[in-house]
């Protein structure tokens, strides 16, 4: 897999611009190639888009106060491990002899050079870029992130950010006397908005871009990187401003603009974005190397697992197929127990964009069909970091896109049975707590089913993927309709026989015997024993028959394929116990007026001559659906 593990200083340091700096060089005749380098650095005259950068940051330092202008590094690196920051500032080291490192507040570790003093700092920091020595998204700051010092190795613990006081001649003060106050430092006046506006209009046509997606970053800004500054632009400042507690002017200082880039950019480095390419699953997309790491293939998934402790998972989609195994996909992804099933759905017929989202878990998912190939993503996370979250998902959207005419095994197409495990392989898919057999009543899916199946449900499904809702539920019959979400075209509808039946005969049961275990029906053969109850009950038909569970709400049917009533769960007896191959239906007579009561319309059969075994197989079949009772 290509790019996962870069060379020279890692992604997590070069922050949003994507540029790898060299490893520090090893330059020619030691220390007298270094000192012409950082003459040179000093005398040379600084470029007109430096002077910019220069500015941004001097007016940061000084809106620190008079503490930060005493010294000042320039911040080159961070890694999230002190082994790995180590190794990088002893390489730096060997160039810059005043590197040094630090714990960050944030907890990785950073590699700065200094200190200097703040006219020094600015020199050295438009030298070093300018000369491609340092990453090009390394910064000045006045060390109050900084915390426990790692390098030079051996070096004491200290707090970089408070000032060493200067040696002077004066005589040591009387041990009895009372200390002088320290004089309160004065910061350096902010710029008025016309300052601002000036200094602003000194920028180059990439910092302002830079700003712009700054803002995006951080969710005030939702127009193009164009670096014009109208009012989409100017509002979002406002708002960020507004978010700071600073006054909304819509107008950033110096200060305020080095402030809000400094963060975005630290930001980004602490992400580790990094782009990825998979040749073998076609894909190209930035991805945060310091939250997640690449596991395992598990066609069409290319998994990636959290790192450090981030919650956070990616799993790249990759798979060859038509239309119906994108639309097959789409459906899939939201039976697993990764995706909840409540928040927003979309799709048409070139992309799909899910979200789940539940009290522990937040999820999304997105996938492009295009030129017979199914490519996409799913972000796997907890409510916790969404905020985090909205970032990353920002850069996969904009980042990601299928590469050349290739996918993860071409065994899955089309979208079969074989192919539905291969897609599910090391997930765990979604379980409903039961399921049952109905049968559909009219052509565009209504399902009778028993009112035992869809009872205290959190949602009901028909063959497991369709969404459906209980739009009859008569506890006197035990008889339930439930409706699709979406219309459905059902390969067969039932057709009640109404008329006495000839006790006797044989008839069949169709229905999912195993539940969600087998992908059809099963067709069980018995006889219509009685057309009452065992107490005479009228509307019941008793039948010598073995069922399972998973058959109750499947049709039974005569040799013709009219379907004479529905199978029902079995009695609880209490005390009593029936003996094996006994089982009852409602009569569709009982059925029919159940649905006009209702106003649901049922077809009545016309009669006709006994099906041979394997059209009546089909004619049964056909009309029976999984009906599924999921939490």
């Amino acid at each position: 897999m290509a790019n996962v593990r870069p060379t020279g200083p890692p992604a997590a340091a070069r922050g949003s611009t994507g540029a790898s700096p060299p490893c520090p060089p090893a330059l020619p005749n030691g220390n007298r190639a270094r000192m012409s380098l950082r003459s040179a650095v000093l005398s040379r005259s600084l470029a007109p888009a430096l002077v910019v950068l220069l500015t941004l940051a001097l007016n940061l330092l000084a809106a620190g106060g008079a503490r930060a202008q005493d010294r000042v590094w320039v911040q080159i690196e961070a890694q999230p491990t002190l082994a790995e920051a180590a190794e990088r500032a002893a390489a730096y080291a060997a160039v810059f002899p005043e590197t040094q490192g630090y714990r960050l507040r944030s907890g990785w570790y950073g590699i700065a050079l200094g200190p200097y003093g703040t006219a020094e700092g600015a020199a050295q920091f438009a030298g070093l870029v300018r000369e491609n020595l340092i990453p090009s998204d390394s910064y000045i700051t006045d060390g109050s992130e900084f915390r426990e010092q790692f390098w030079p190795a051996g070096a004491p613990a200290l707090t970089p950010p408070d000032p060493v006081p200067p040696v002077t001649a004066e005589p040591l003060p009387d041990a009895t006397a009372q200390p002088a106050p320290a004089p309160e430092p004065v910061p350096e006046p902010e710029e008025t908005v016309q300052q601002a506006r000036a200094s602003e209009a000194a920028l180059s046509d990439d910092e302002r871009k830079l700003l712009q997606t700054a803002l995006q970053w951080y969710g005030f800004y939702q127009g193009g990187i164009d670096g014009a500054f109208g009012p989409g632009t100017r509002n979002s400042m406002a708002a960020w401003q507004a978010a700071a507690g600073l006054e909304p002017t819509g107008v950033l200082t110096t200060g305020q603009r080095a402030r809000l880039v400094g963060d975005y950019q630290a930001e980004v480095a602490a992400f580790g974005f990094e782009t990825v390419t998979d040749g073998e699953a076609g894909i190209e997309v930035t991805l945060p190397l310091a939250l997640v790491e690449f596991d395992r293939y598990e066609p069409p998934f290319v998994h990636f697992r959290e790192r450090n402790g981030s919650g956070l998972s990616i799993m790249l989609i990759s798979q060859p197929g038509d239309a119906g195994s994108f639309l097959g996909l789409y459906d899939i992804l939201q039976s697993l127990e990764v995706m909840p099933q409540t928040g927003e759905r979309s799709h048409d017929d070139r992309e799909f964009r899910i979200h789940g989202t539940s009290a522990d878990r937040d999820s999304h998912a997105r996938a492009l069909f295009e030129k017979g190939f199914v490519k996409g993503w799913m972000l796997v996370s907890t409510p916790a970091t969404a905020d985090r979250d909205a970032r990353i998902l920002q850069v996969l959207d904009a980042s990601f896109r299928g590469v050349g005419d290739i996918a993860l095994d071409p065994g899955l197409v089309p979208l079969d049975d074989a192919a539905r495990r291969g897609l599910l392989a090391g997930l765990e898919v979604r379980k409903p707590r039961f399921s049952r057999s109905g049968f559909f009543l009219t052509p565009d899916g209504a399902v009778l089913t028993t009112a035992e199946a869809v009872a205290a449900c959190g949602r009901v499904t028909i063959e497991g993927e369709v969404e459906a809702s209980v739009t009859l539920s008569d506890a006197a019959t035990g008889l339930a309709v439930v409706t699709p979400a979406r219309p459905l075209s059902p390969p067969g509808v039932a057709r009640f026989q109404i008329a006495p039946d000839r006790i006797g005969a044989e008839i069949a049961v169709a229905g999912y015997s195993y539940e969600d275990r087998l992908p059809a029906p099963v067709l069980t053969w018995g006889v219509l024993e009685d057309v009452k109850g065992l107490d005479g009950e009228a509307g019941i038909k008793r039948l010598a028959i073995t069922t399972l569970p998973g058959d109750a709400g499947g049709p039974v049917v005569d040799a013709t394929g009219a379907v004479l009533g529905m199978l029902m769960p079995a009695p609880d007896g209490g005390s009593r116990q029936l003996p094996p191959g006994v089982a009852f239906a409602t009569a569709a007579a009982g059925i029919a007026a159940v649905l006009t009561a209702a106003g649901i319309p049922y077809a009545e059969a016309t009669g006709g001559g006994a099906l041979p075994p394997e059209t009546l197989t089909q004619v049964a079949t056909d009309m029976t659906v999984l009906v599924s009772c999921w939490d």
